[in-house]
């Protein structure tokens, strides 16, 4: 049975675990120096916030203002993502380059990662990853220089499917970008491209049950096998996933899941029974872009969720892309395009 929960977890293709800064009942350490895997831009302030979801978790963010506010109220982005990353990764990127064009913007790490808080550590829950988006627009619609009625979200890989589920339901979110997207749900309940048997399924219902009794005999999470570290015959998108997260040049962090370790054993159960896409065609009459790489793995994701999505919708497809990417290639990911997409749609 080990073997098959191995393989799910495989299936995410973004499980790794962290010895986390911070914790849910103990006072948070937050790092104060910039730790990013991108370059400060000169042309935004920054700085470390926190903030509460509606579950009582703090939550860690990094807010980036452009320099030349003038007492304007400006449109404002939430970001984050990928599944197992931290803001310090490509939700910090995107959200700089948003803020360099004119946004607020506000980069989180979601509960029980990074530094937000959460017991136990490196364990996700569609519900509460979710309720993190709209904890995160709360906090920026507060904010003295942000116009509440012009807030847009921005969801990568993982979270691109937790971004159009926090929209869904919460009207608020005037428009959403789901860049090089996962729906979580799917692939842990069903495997890549719907693969997983119902035979497959039961067993791993089985074994997470039985999961369950081992932590509760130990009083305490367990966690699976390092990720990232592909075989030479493993897949290619696996390796792509090593090259970005294992890389110290490119996207390598010592707070990111995908980086150092794993998932606790029994994350995927909630995953397994709660479909987030199913109300996304309550996004219209929002306006929904959706971005995905050529030769992404995971393309499929997006041209699922964008068939189901009314309109106003639209796919953009980049050239020759892979999934990865688009986490931090800056000549491919289309700012340009998601720039217009914001101003057009955020009045």
């Amino acid at each position: 049975m080990k073997t098959i929960l191995n393989k799910m977890l495989l299936a995410s293709a973004i499980f790794g675990v962290v010895a986390c800064s911070s914790t849910g009942g103990g006072k948070m350490q937050l790092t104060n120096e910039w730790d990013k895997t991108f370059p400060k831009s000169e042309k935004v302030f920054h700085e470390k916030v926190t903030f509460k979801n509606r579950y009582g978790i703090s939550l860690v963010g990094d807010l980036y203002i452009p320099k030349n506010v003038n007492g304007q109220k400006l449109s404002a982005l939430v970001v984050s993502g990928p599944f197992g990353a931290v803001k310090e990764q490509s939700s910090g990127l995107y959200a700089q380059t948003m803020a360099e064009r004119g946004f607020i913007t506000l980069a989180f790490d979601p509960s029980y990662t990074g530094e937000s808080g959460g017991e136990p550590r490196n364990v996700a829950s569609p519900d509460i990853n979710t309720e993190d988006f709209s904890a995160a627009v709360d906090f920026i619609g507060l904010h003295s220089s942000v116009d509440r009625n012009k807030i847009g979200v921005i969801g990568i890989c993982g979270w691109g499917g937790m971004a159009l589920n926090a929209t869904a339901i919460d009207k608020r979110v005037k428009a959403v970008v789901a860049s090089t997207m996962y729906d979580m749900t799917r692939v842990m309940s069903k495997g890549y491209n719907d693969s997983v048997t119902l035979e497959q399924r039961t067993k791993m219902l089985e074994q997470l049950g039985e999961q369950r009794w081992k932590d509760a005999e130990n009083g305490k999470s367990s966690y699976g096998p390092v990720m990232n570290e592909p075989t030479e015959d493993a897949p290619q998108f696996l390796k792509d996933y090593a090259g970005y997260y294992k890389s110290k040049s490119r996207g390598f962090h010592p707070r990111s899941i995908n980086s150092n370790g794993s998932w606790t054993n029994t994350t995927p159960i909630s995953f397994m029974n709660m479909p987030i896409l199913s109300y996304i065609k309550e996004i219209s009459p929002r306006p929904i872009l959706f971005i995905h790489g050529e030769k992404a793995h995971s393309r499929y994701f997006s041209e699922t969720a964008y068939k189901a999505a009314a309109e106003p919708k639209e796919l953009m497809i980049i050239k020759g892309a892979n999934h990865v990417d688009l986490y931090d290639q800056v000549d491919i990911i289309p700012f340009d395009k998601i720039t217009t997409f914001f101003k057009t749609n955020l009045k």
